[in-house]
Order: structure tokens, then C-alpha cells, then sequence
């Protein structure tokens, strides 16, 4: 594999103490050996994957999952656990003017239908995820950052959604919010979940469903061959009629060469403390069940959650050795104490890390890969893929059923641009936090 971090990254040391491992153990699944063939392989066993999955089987496809490692060992079993909107970085004007005002309206729904889709999963498969929060809740870290969220609360009642609450900072203390905040808005699309719990029930339901799942598999090289693909693996291959790509931040610039300089990976830390007495919640004065964020372009993100632990994140290092992650688990421990102080002397006894991905034109894709026949990727959720993630997989499983990506909206299909740079564009990341950094002052 050909990946732009160093290795450190991409093995154990970043996810050694995620609280959501000890949560709910893992799937055993088998690892592939010999030669499989199936009408769609697909890489990746996470949101996109494992959605993609059970789309398929259930529309009728024979349907074989790779995963590389074991059972939610990326990202989606170890984010912050956001089911909300956000798939996208860009803004309506910028989408407006590059699509479309029907097109960018189209995104924007999709947006809100993909939470909803998480929403109908967990219902319909009856998959407990320790869900919480009416929406999802932003708050301002500078005086001037309320008319911002003033604005958008003007654009989220003109887009057809749910009435959101603005809330002034006077106001914070009462909706159990007191911190060094100044107003906040309430879009009452979304919630919080435990992220690996929803991922193991999509992976039981797509079992249930007919799609077999494989870990240890690393796909190793992948090839056209004859009408369909090829993936090979350390003790298999699997021959399919379509390959969907689902691997996201933990991409890599050969599997396929197209994806090189597509993706950008981005690390986030996470930390969660112990369960909060009551006591203590009163002293900070946080006791609401929102899971929030600030205006931060470099944004905190943080929930109490229904065990009362306190789960709080930010942007991680730009380096990855072990040191580069003790000094930036030091650093969330740090902006923790700073944004809520009552709680300084409260453990954090798990905290990890792991990478979102980012594209050019700050836009999620799913859909097929340009002169590449049969061959189909879903990845750059910015950060949100519990939610964009599920919807892509069920877009790509769509596309493949049907042959037609008419359901898609307009801006997801655009294939990504690559970033300057080439496999050296993670240098680009330093000048852009400095910028953001400064922004947020």
C-alpha cells in the first residue's frame, strides 16, 4: 500500500484506548481464503462499506466485504459518534454557482435524508445504539460568531427543514449549557450514537441479508480483468462483476492508482472520562444531552452521553509517530481542562485518534470512477461519515442495482479533483491550521 502518513498511522498505536471497544465486542469474522466470485467485492468494511452491503444483498446482489483489519478498527468504529449534517465543507453559494441552485438544493436534502436513513436503520433493524440529542447543537466561541449562527439559522428555516432554536448566551445556564460559550443554535437535524454498536448492527443486518464479511483481507492489488475485477489478498482473491472502494481515510494511492491525490486524511483525537456525578455536572453546569460543537474552524466537538461520560475531540497532530500522539492527546486533555474547568480533576481514561478525509472541493463522492468500467468509490465525508457515510454506501448500492445514479444528487457524483502536491499534500495541512488558527482568534 502506498499511503501518505507514516505507518504509525495506519497500525495500533492511534486506537489503543478507544472507549467504544470496551463497549461491545467485536465480530469474528472469517478471513478470505481462496478464490471467491460475487456479482459486487467491496473494500472497505465501514459505514460505506457495510451500507453498501446490505443495500445490495437486499436488492439481490451476492456481495463479499474486505476488510482490511479487524471489525471496526477504522474510523467508523472509533469516531466521536455524530449522526448529523456536514458531509460537506463547502457553502450554498459556492455550490450554487458550481451546480446549480436545484443541484446544491438537492445536496442540502440529501444532507438532512442521510441522518434520516441512519435513523430508519437503527429502527428497522432493530439496533440499539445508545442514541441521544435533539439535533445537534453549535456554540459560539466569540461574541461575533452569534450573527453567523444567526444567519444560518435564517438559511436552515429557508431550506424546508425543522425549525431551528437559536439561544442566546444568557440563556446557555438554563438549557444546561454554562460554559465559556456565547449563544448557540440548535438544528434539530441529527443525534449521537455509539458509533461501533450501529456499525455491528449494520454488519449483522447485511449478513442477514446474504453479504458475506471478510477481515484480515487486506485487498492487495486490484485489477481489471475480463468483464469484471479482480481483488487479490494475502490468501485470496475475489473475482466480482463490480468493485466499490470504501476505504476513505485509510485509502491508499494504488488501490486504484485513481484514487491518488484524491483524498487528503486529517487525524482527530478523542477523549472520554469517566461517568460524571451529579455533583460534578452541577459545578460545571453542563447537563444537557446535546451533542454540540463550536464555530471553531479548528472545531472542538463534544456530548455527555447517556452513561454520563463526557466525550470530547478536536483536529489532531500533523505528524504520526507515537510522540506526535501523546502530544496531541496532551493537547485535547488541555482544551478539555480550558473549555471546562469544574472538571480539571475529572480522568480521562480513554483517548485515541484516528483520520477523517477531506477532498479539494470540500464535497463527499459516490459514484463510479471515471473510465474504470465497474468500479465504484464512496469516500471525503469531512469528518461526518456516520451519517454521509451510510448514505453513500446505499447511493453506490443504488447505482450498481439499478445502473442508473439519477438518485444521487448532482455535487456528490463529480469526481474529486486532486490536491497539489501529490503524495507530499499532507504538507499542505500545516500553512492551512496556522491559517485557520489564526482566523479563530
Amino acid at each position: 500500500m502506498q499511503r501518505i502518513f507514516a505507518d504509525f498511522a495506519f497500525g495500533p498505536g492511534p486506537r489503543t484506548g478507544c472507549w467504544w471497544d470496551e463497549t461491545v465486542p467485536a465480530p469474528d469474522w472469517p478471513v478470505l481464503e481462496g478464490e471467491r466470485a460475487v456479482d459486487v467485492g467491496i473494500v472497505g468494511g465501514g459505514f460505506t462499506g457495510l451500507s453498501a452491503a446490505l443495500h445490495l444483498a437486499e436488492g439481490g446482489a451476492s456481495v463479499a466485504v474486505l476488510e482490511a483489519e479487524s471489525p471496526g478498527w477504522g474510523a467508523s468504529g472509533r469516531n466521536g459518534g455524530f449522526c448529523c449534517e456536514g458531509g460537506a465543507k463547502t457553502d450554498d453559494a459556492s455550490l450554487t454557482r458550481r451546480f446549480g441552485a436545484e443541484a446544491a438544493a438537492s445536496y442540502w436534502q440529501a444532507e438532512r435524508d442521510a441522518v434520516a436513513l441512519v435513523a430508519d436503520l437503527l429502527d428497522r433493524h432493530g439496533i440499539t445504539a445508545d442514541t441521544h440529542s435533539r439535533g445537534e447543537t453549535q456554540l459560539a466561541h466569540r461574541p461575533k460568531d452569534m450573527e453567523r449562527l444567526r444567519r444560518r439559522a435564517d438559511q436552515i428555516a429557508r431550506g424546508g427543514g425543522p425549525d431551528p432554536l437559536l439561544i442566546e448566551a444568557a440563556d446557555l445556564p438554563a438549557h444546561g449549557m454554562k460554559g465559556p460559550f456565547h449563544g448557540a443554535l440548535t438544528n434539530p437535524v441529527g443525534f449521537g450514537l455509539n458509533p461501533r454498536k450501529y456499525l455491528f448492527g449494520l454488519a449483522r443486518a447485511a449478513e442477514a441479508a446474504g453479504a458475506r464479511l471478510f477481515q484480515k483481507s487486506a485487498a492487495t492489488a486490484l485489477r481489471r480483468e475480463g468483464s469484471g475485477w479482480v481483488a487479490e489478498t494475502a490468501r485470496g482473491r475475489l473475482r466480482c462483476a463490480s468493485l466499490v472502494i470504501a476505504t476513505n481515510g485509510y485509502s491508499s494511492e494504488d488501490l486504484p492508482g485513481w484514487m491518488a491525490g484524491r483524498y487528503l486524511p486529517s487525524q482527530s483525537n478523542v477523549l472520554v472520562t469517566r461517568p460524571l456525578t451529579e455533583a460534578e455536572l452541577a459545578a460545571q453546569g453542563w447537563t444537557s444531552d446535546q451533542a454540540c460543537y463550536d464555530t471553531r474552524n479548528l472545531l472542538h466537538y463534544f456530548r455527555l452521553m447517556p452513561d454520563r461520560r463526557f466525550l470530547f475531540g478536536m483536529r489532531g497532530g500533523l505528524i504520526s509517530s507515537p510522540g506526535a500522539e501523546a502530544r496531541a492527546r496532551a493537547a485535547t486533555r488541555r482544551d478539555f481542562e480550558r473549555m471546562f474547568p469544574a472538571w480539571a480533576a475529572v480522568p480521562s481514561p480513554h483517548t485515541w485518534s484516528g483520520m477523517v478525509c477531506l477532498a479539494r472541493d470540500r464535497l463527499p463522492f459516490a459514484g463510479a470512477v471515471p473510465e474504470h468500467p465497474g468500479l465504484f468509490a464512496g469516500f471525503a465525508y469531512h469528518g461526518n461519515g456516520v451519517a454521509m457515510g451510510s448514505y453513500a454506501g446505499r447511493a453506490l448500492a443504488r447505482r450498481i442495482l439499478t445502473g442508473s445514479d439519477a438518485q444521487t444528487p448532482v455535487p456528490m457524483r463529480a469526481p474529486p479533483r486532486r490536491f497539489p502536491l501529490g503524495r507530499a499534500r499532507r504538507l499542505l495541512m500545516a500553512p492551512l491550521y496556522a491559517t485557520l488558527a489564526l482566523r479563530d482568534l
